[in-house]
């Protein structure tokens, strides 16, 4: 179950550097999002098959293979949403989307990941 998501802000213009503060938040809370991203997700984030590794956090442009995924239409112009690919099609999509939430209206010390078309970055 990927999971697409936006704030009004992402949706405005410049929306594209609050979806990246919002995907840097995403990955310094990594491993409290996969605790409620459905069961068996071990099984499924491989890291094969476009899907990201369970144990790493990793985003890009068009990127089928990273965990959080932000689209061409979303890069080229300035805003839209991303879509979180780690959620497991058993999840519960409200607690998946309340987590989302949850984490991206927090304060949280989120590092900066930098992310490259088609070859994610990463954080461990």
């Amino acid at each position: 179950m990927h999971t697409n998501f936006s704030t009004k802000k992402m949706r405005e213009a410049g929306g594209l550097e609050h979806i990246k503060k919002a995907i840097y938040k995403l990955g310094a809370k990594h491993k409290e999002h996969i605790a409620v991203y459905g069961k068996d997700n071990e099984k499924r984030l491989t890291g094969k098959y476009e899907t990201a590794n369970i144990n790493q956090f990793s985003y890009g442009v068009a990127n089928r293979g990273a965990s959080v995924r932000i689209g061409r239409d979303t890069e080229s112009e300035g805003k839209g949403y991303f879509e979180d690919r780690r959620p497991a099609s058993n999840a519960d999509p409200y607690l998946v989307t309340g987590k989302i939430f949850e984490t991206i209206t927090a304060e949280v010390d989120a590092p900066v990941i930098a992310a490259k078309d088609k070859d994610a970055a990463s954080v461990h």
